[in-house]
């Protein structure tokens, strides 16, 4: 899979939660530089709740599912992502544990961008690495106003 793959179902994705970064061709040719490609089959944990794995992961191909262990599986179930999603993106920013499980539901390919990468790419090309900041964390604020909304609608 290439880059301008991940980059076209990244501008695809419609969701209140998408990654809208706003890089032309050639910024996101020098973002995908700094990422690794990953392959994973039916079944496999991408992120396990409770891990502190600092790495954000950009879903190219199929589908995951983001899950919470211990709930009632009415509740247990957080989302589906589809390509162009991103996941993980609080690991990059926080020491903290997971707080859901991320599965492969389908073969999926994966783009990862682990922690020393993020800290060599805020050195070389600060813009690009600027610019990831603020689209993660309008996914961090779109994710926090919607589980806040479901906590009330519960509630």
């Amino acid at each position: 899979m290439r880059i301008e793959e991940l980059v076209q179902a990244v501008g695809s994705l419609n969701t209140d939660d998408a990654f809208h970064a706003r890089l032309d061709a050639g910024q996101w040719r020098t973002l995908g530089a700094y990422l690794t490609l990953y392959q994973a089959r039916p079944g496999d944990l991408l992120i396990k709740q409770g891990d502190c794995d600092r790495t954000t992961y950009f879903l190219g191909r199929g589908t995951l599912q983001v899950y919470v262990e211990g709930h009632h599986p009415s509740v247990a179930r957080i989302a589906m992502l589809r390509p162009g999603s991103v996941v993980g993106e609080a690991g990059l920013f926080s020491d903290q544990p997971h707080s859901a499980n991320v599965e492969a539901m389908t073969a999926v390919t994966v783009w990862a961008l682990h922690l020393p990468r993020f800290e060599e790419m805020i050195q070389r090309v600060p813009p690009i690495a600027i610019e990831f900041m603020r689209a993660a964390g309008a996914v961090l604020a779109a994710r926090m106003r919607a589980n806040m909304a479901m906590q009330l609608a519960v509630a």
